[in-house]
């Protein structure tokens, strides 16, 4: 007694071209399937390539190719199948879709299962709180104070943090808070501030005009004393007692009082300066 074997479901379905044929004739052109396959070939894609990047199976992208559209699992995931493989390969995705639904119909509505698979529908609901607009102000409002401490601290004198500071000579009180202003301090207001210094040690302010530069200064035992860029409107104050060595780019932006006494632009517009003092009279290194 022979036993038969079953036929396999992945043999080829033989509705798949007689469907193809029947489009041909119904449109008088070569069917859905047979222009994304073409399409597919003149893009210089595989079969593979187009199921890895539409994320559809290989079998079904065979299958839409063969016009063997029930392989998708209904017409609702079948126009969706059409707009992403008619997309990749270049082809007007509703114009397939609107093609399909002549051929198979029209567009039924989806099912709740066809939706539920589909994702979730985003329902707006108009009574709960807008977070984004909330959001959004209270960025405004956090800029606005930081920017509103920012020119207040330029206004009062724009000292770094670390950066040495000399006393007010005696009997001068500080100046006046004043509302807060945005330009940056006058270079001349830094001499008294420089005035007192030790007759013994030299000391060095640099104050930047309205461009930036950058500063790197040194003790006279060649220890860092600062290594940055000076922003405009801010100063920098060093003091030692044997030598300041200093090395300023964009020379022509830095105001320079050495020892009480005003220097002027440290240089010329862009260029790099290397300088050193010692207490006494400022003589350049």
């Amino acid at each position: 007694m022979t036993i038969g074997k079953s036929p396999r479901s992945s043999a080829p379905d033989s509705s798949a071209p007689a469907a193809a044929e029947e489009s041909s004739r119904t449109t008088g052109g070569p069917s859905i399937g047979r222009m994304l396959a073409k399409a597919r070939i003149d893009a210089g894609l595989t079969v593979d390539q187009v199921s890895t990047r539409t994320r559809i199976r290989v079998p079904i992208v065979h299958a839409v190719e063969s016009d063997d559209f029930d392989r998708c699992g209904g017409a609702f995931y079948a126009r969706g199948h059409l707009r992403l493989l008619a997309r990749e390969v270049g082809l007007d995705g509703e114009a397939l879709v609107a093609r399909y639904d002549a051929e198979h119909g029209g567009a039924p509505s989806p099912t709740a299962g066809q939706l539920l698979d589909s994702g979730p529908i985003k329902v707006k609901d108009h009574n709960r709180p807008n977070w984004t607009a909330a959001m959004v102000v209270a960025i405004v409002a956090v800029v606005a104070l930081i920017g509103y401490n920012l020119v207040g601290s330029s206004s009062s004198g724009g000292d770094q943090p670390g950066a040495a500071s000399a006393p007010l000579p005696s009997g001068v009180s500080a100046p006046a808070t004043t509302a807060p202003s945005a330009q940056p301090p006058a270079p001349k207001s830094s001499v008294a501030a420089i005035a007192a210094a030790p007759a013994d040690k030299v000391t060095v302010k640099l104050v930047a005009g309205p461009d930036k530069s950058w500063v790197t200064a040194k003790d006279g035992n060649g220890k860092s004393l600062y290594s940055n860029n000076l922003e405009a409107g801010q100063d920098q104050t060093f003091t030692d007692g044997k030598k300041i060595t200093l090395v300023i780019g964009n020379a022509g932006a830095v105001h320079l009082f050495v020892n009480g006494k005003d220097l002027g632009p440290a240089g010329q517009d862009g260029q790099v300066v290397h300088l050193a003092y010692t207490p006494g009279d400022p003589q350049a290194g």
